[in-house]
């Protein structure tokens, strides 16, 4: 469905046949958007849509290879943040760097305080403007104040006040809600209606189809990078856009393989985190692939994390293999036959600088050593029998990890925690950045160790992968479980209303 609806005057910002690639991945390809003075445009896409490489290239962060960027009518470009500043286009994300030390004034001016004839910080005139930024947006905060005396809603309000301080037409909110009070988003969405009067342009970007529904004028969706459609939002239901933002097939990458689903190996009940997760409480079988899926923020991760213990659960009980077990430690977890591969590869899962082998063998060196020494011969084989498996491509064993590819580092990760012979594997975004090829390579491994009876929980942001590897789907949302899905329910419209709230039936359908 496609929805245009001409605008009484022409927008204020628009993007036309907009592309931009990164190295292995196109983030965007031709996409195109508009932005309209008084209104506000909701920017809707599941993770990897392309939604923040846009935010990249309207603030000058990032710009585009091909396309047009036009104000008013004409081409623009913004090779700078300030540039993007200048022509009155400005962010406020979701987590903006303040600065404790400094005044509420000194933040919302931070690199273009007012200046005196003699080049000096006008500290009179920026206290000023400071306080005038702050009552136009209901903010009773004192210029003066140093910000680490203030609350998290406090400091909200000074960050949009920064967003605010140059002569802004087009405001741009990214997740904007995400670690807001309901009073603070009811203040929220207050400022943006006063926007909405003083005629800025707001793109408005938010997982949340009842803030969607409750403040957006305009719709549109992008999918892999593409833009799909556009319209009012008067003339749209929950149902079309949740079809738009995931309208894809499960292809031949995802070769899953029919499992033998055996016995319990993990049993997770009522985990909970005083800020990530609570009540988190599920079981994984053997031979089984369980998909964890969510929108950024959901949680996911965090549960895994707890469960490799790099962090610790506040309350909750883990039993393994019909052992109750306290993992407060990441030896604890290998030990009890738990191994976690990060989605953070390069800081988490490899280490720089080391060859291939000595990456694979650093978890298992009481395999590979004899009385305090290692033994080169053994840990060269323990590593080929794992990287052959994967389809590791290198020159040798001996590379530096840091000369390989994204995948073939994945593969590295992998294949080192593999060789612990653990009971249970979590893979964190397994694909994440690798191309095709790896990706395929990747599933039809994860396929072959649960069809070995391995218990494979994966945790992915793409739906075609979890849809396509998984026997069962948890979904997660602001650190909950919020449902699961087995055989006919598995689907992108059933996984996508779960993650984005929507637990009533869609606006325009029956009940």
């Amino acid at each position: 469905m496609q929805v245009q609806t001409p605008a009484a005057a022409g927008p204020v910002l628009s993007l036309d046949g907009i592309v931009k690639t990164f190295p292995g991945v196109r983030a965007l390809d031709g996409v195109r958007l508009e932005l309209h003075a008084g209104q506000v445009t909701a920017l809707i896409g599941e993770n990897g849509a392309g939604k923040s490489t846009i935010v990249k290239l309207l603030t000058g962060i990032h710009q585009p290879d091909e396309g047009r960027i036009m104000v008013d009518g004409r081409p623009v470009t913004f090779p700078t943040a300030q540039a993007a500043g200048q022509a009155g286009v400005t962010a406020i994300h979701q987590e903006t760097v303040l600065f404790d030390e400094m005044t509420v004034a000194e933040n919302i001016f931070i690199g273009h305080a007012p200046r005196t004839r003699l080049g000096l910080i006008d500290r009179r005139t920026m206290r000023d403007r400071a306080r005038a930024i702050l009552q136009g947006i209901g903010a009773d905060l004192d210029p003066d104040a140093r910000l680490r005396d203030l609350g998290i809603a406090s400091k909200h309000l000074v960050a949009i006040a920064r967003a605010l301080s140059i002569d802004a037409r087009v405001v741009i909110m990214d997740e904007p809600t995400a670690a807001l009070s309901h009073k603070e988003i009811a203040e929220l969405y207050e400022l943006v209606e006063k926007l909405k009067r003083q005629g800025k342009a707001i793109l408005f970007i938010s997982h949340k189809f009842d803030e969607i529904f409750r403040i957006a004028d305009r719709w549109t969706v992008f999918r892999d990078g593409q833009f799909v459609g556009e319209g009012m939002m008067a003339d749209v239901t929950e149902a079309d856009l949740v079809r738009m933002m995931v309208g894809r097939s499960v292809d031949q990458i995802y070769p899953k393989r029919p499992a033998q689903i055996g016995p319990p190996v993990l049993t997770v009940a009522g985990y909970c985190h005083p800020t990530e997760f609570e009540d988190i409480t599920f079981t994984l079988h053997r031979g089984e692939i369980l998909g964890f899926y969510g929108l950024v923020g959901a949680g996911r991760s965090e549960v895994m994390q707890a469960l490799f213990g790099i962090t610790q659960p506040s309350k909750g009980a883990c039993r393994i293999a019909g052992d109750v077990r306290v993992i407060r430690t990441t030896a604890q977890a290998v030990d009890a036959g738990i191994v976690y591969v990060p989605e953070d590869r390069g800081r988490q899962g490899a280490v720089k600088g080391l060859p291939i082998f000595q990456n694979v063998t650093l978890p298992s060196l009481s395999r590979t050593s004899r009385g305090g020494f290692l033994r080169l011969a053994e840990e060269f084989k323990l590593s080929r029998d794992y990287t052959q498996r994967l389809d590791l491509r290198a020159a040798s064993l001996d590379q530096d990890i840091a000369l390989l590819s994204g995948g073939n580092q994945q593969k590295v990760v992998i294949a080192k925690w593999l060789a612990t012979r653990p009971r249970v594997i979590i893979l964190d975004e397994p694909t994440k950045g690798i191309d095709i090829g790896s990706k395929a390579a990747v599933h039809d491994f994860m396929s072959e160790l649960a069809a070995e009876g391995l218990a494979v929980i994966m945790v992915s942001s793409e739906i075609p992968e979890v849809l396509g590897m998984s026997d069962r789907v948890i979904v997660m949302r602001e650190g909950r479980i919020a449902a699961e899905f087995t055989g006919r329910d598995m689907t992108p419209e059933n996984l996508v209303r779960a993650a984005v709230g929507i637990d009533r039936p869609a606006r325009g359908e029956a009940a």
